[in-house]
C-alpha cells in the first residue's frame, strides 16, 4: 500500500503536517526524536560492553594448578 506513494505524496504530506503542527512545534518533536535516539544508542553500546565483560570473565583461565605452577 505504502509502496506506491512516490515523491509528490510525501511532499504533500509533509506540507500537511507543517500546516498543522507548525515549524516549532516540528522542530522541537524532532529535538526529542535525537535525543531519544542518542539514548538508544548509548543503552546498546552499554549494553554490549556488559556483555562482553561478563563473557570475559566467564573465559578466564580454569587449568587445574600442578606442582610446578605453586612454585
Amino acid at each position: 500500500m505504502l509502496n506506491n506513494i512516490g515523491l509528490p505524496g510525501i511532499l504533500l504530506i509533509a506540507v500537511v503536517v507543517l500546516v498543522l503542527f507548525g515549524r516549532g512545534k516540528i522542530s522541537s518533536l524532532m529535538g526529542e526524536v535525537g535525543k531519544g535516539i542518542t539514548s538508544f544508542k548509548k543503552g546498546i553500546k552499554e549494553g554490549s560492553e556488559e556483555l562482553e565483560q561478563d563473557a570475559s570473565e566467564l573465559a578466564k583461565d580454569v587449568t587445574p594448578e600442578t606442582d610446578k605452577d605453586k612454585v
